[in-house]
This record gives C-alpha cells, structure tokens and sequence, in this order.
C-alpha cells in the first residue's frame, strides 16, 4: 500500500484545518502571519506546536 501518499494527504489536511482556524482567530494579524508560517514550514512539528499553544478560532462551540 501506498502509506506515505496517505500520511502525506493526512497532514496536508490537518495543516489546511490549522491555517484556517488561525486565519478566522481572534489573533492580531502579525501573529496570524506567524503562526501561519510556522505551520507552512514545519508542517508536523509546527501543527503539533500550533494545536496545543496556538490561537482559537473565535467562534463558539457552545
């Protein structure tokens, strides 16, 4: 099986969800920039950083 194609696809994804919560954040928009380079650059390691330290969405869940 093609296991890197799909791992490749998976963080591609996860990085396309990152950009877009940090875009629609409540960040100013030089740590946006940031952030989004962080994510572009090192995807796995900058997602990782990102998912756990990273801005929010400003939205509600509730």
């Amino acid at each position: 099986m093609e296991y890197a194609g799909i791992g490749g696809m998976i963080v591609l994804a996860l990085n396309i969800w990152a950009i877009i919560n940090i875009v629609g954040s409540s960040a100013s928009t030089g740590g946006k920039v940031i952030w989004t380079l962080l994510v572009l650059v090192l995807p796995i390691i900058g997602f990782v950083i990102w998912f756990f330290a990273g801005p929010r969405s400003s939205k509600s869940l509730a």
